[in-house]
């Protein structure tokens, strides 16, 4: 009888977060609406002549000794709310995603990505993922959007027809510079920098992603066999094994993650879930080699590679653009 009451009173805390996640959004939303607003407000002035640059300046100073309990009306943040009306206000879809994000938010995506496309891009993960804002500026320094645009996802046939979401759901390259790992390291060092910064890593995998164990041991015959790391993907609804690999793929590497996810099929995955997908993570791969070594494989498994350093986003830039051209 206690415990039916407690969860009746856990029933009330639920409504009560639930109500203050409304109000927090319904706060935020009034308040990019009135910078929004502003924006429209001081651009239209200045763009019929009514105002010159210098009435923004004027206009702060006026905020400031009328209305001293306004916060955040400075002459750069005016200027801010101008350019972030001007550089959205031609684009229905995405002024409507404005309003499901903070201004700190909206001002890292405003300043840091170049095109539209790739605002697009940030505002919708950034409301799909629930990033903070460092979380977020991370992701745009290592270069996610050009990543995502670029990814060729070197994968076995039989991976596309069980998981046909799985291009959406993992990519060719990852990006590992939190490890501080030295440019010559072993796979122990890096599975166990891995575990360590586990926060950092699933955000460089996606949130979607659980993380099981290391080290997983599954039992074949009388044998033990250890997968390095064991996660659980919540989309796909399966679990994904990773072999971590100090060095260049090769072909052999393949028969190993075969054979684990054979044995995670068999004895551990559950009647409600998908069948196993296996991840090698190498140091490098040569993409024909990944190509003709995955062209038989029976299982759910892909090739990606690790970089230690954030890219140089110039260059992802640059490859970005000659594909669209």
């Amino acid at each position: 009888m206690q415990i039916e009451k407690y969860k009746q009173f856990n029933d009330i805390i639920l409504l009560i977060k639930q109500a203050r996640v409304k109000a927090i959004g319904s706060v935020n939303r009034e308040m990019i609406e009135l910078y929004w607003n502003v924006g429209c407000y001081i651009s239209t002035r200045i763009d019929e002549s009514v105002w010159g640059e210098s009435v923004v300046e004027e206009l702060a100073e006026y905020l400031k000794k009328t209305e001293p309990t306004l916060k955040g009306f400075s002459d750069k943040n005016l200027w801010r709310m101008k350019q972030f009306y001007e550089t959205y206000k031609n684009d229905p879809k995405l002024s409507a995603l404005l309003r499901e994000i903070s201004w700190t938010h909206n001002l890292t995506i405003m300043s840091r990505a170049k095109t539209q496309e790739e605002r697009e891009f940030y505002l919708n993960l950034t409301i799909k993922e629930h990033y903070s804002t460092r979380e977020l500026d991370r992701q745009i320094s290592s270069g996610l959007y050009e990543r995502t645009m670029l990814n060729d996802v070197k994968l076995s046939a039989i991976a596309k027809e069980k998981h046909p979401d799985i291009i959406k759901n993992f990519r060719d390259n990852y990006v590992l510079e939190f490890l501080g790992l030295p440019k010559q390291h072993s796979e122990h060092t890096l599975q166990k920098h891995l575990v360590k910064q586990m926060k950092e890593f699933i955000l460089e995998l996606g949130k979607d992603f659980l993380f099981v164990d290391e080290e997983y041991r599954v039992q074949v015959g009388n044998s033990d066999f250890y997968i390095d790391l064991l996660f659980y993907h919540r989309g796909l609804q399966c679990l994904v094994a990773f072999e971590l690999k100090a060095d260049k793929f090769r072909p052999e590497h393949i028969g190993q993650l075969d054979f684990y996810l054979e044995a995670l099929d068999r004895d551990v995955r559950k009647p409600n879930e998908n069948p196993s997908i296996g991840i090698l993570l190498c140091k490098d791969k040569d993409n024909e080699v990944v190509e003709y070594a995955l062209s038989r494989s029976l299982s759910p498994t892909m090739v990606a590679e690790y970089q230690t350093q954030l890219p140089d986003k110039k260059l992802l830039q640059q490859k970005l653009q000659e594909i669209f051209e």
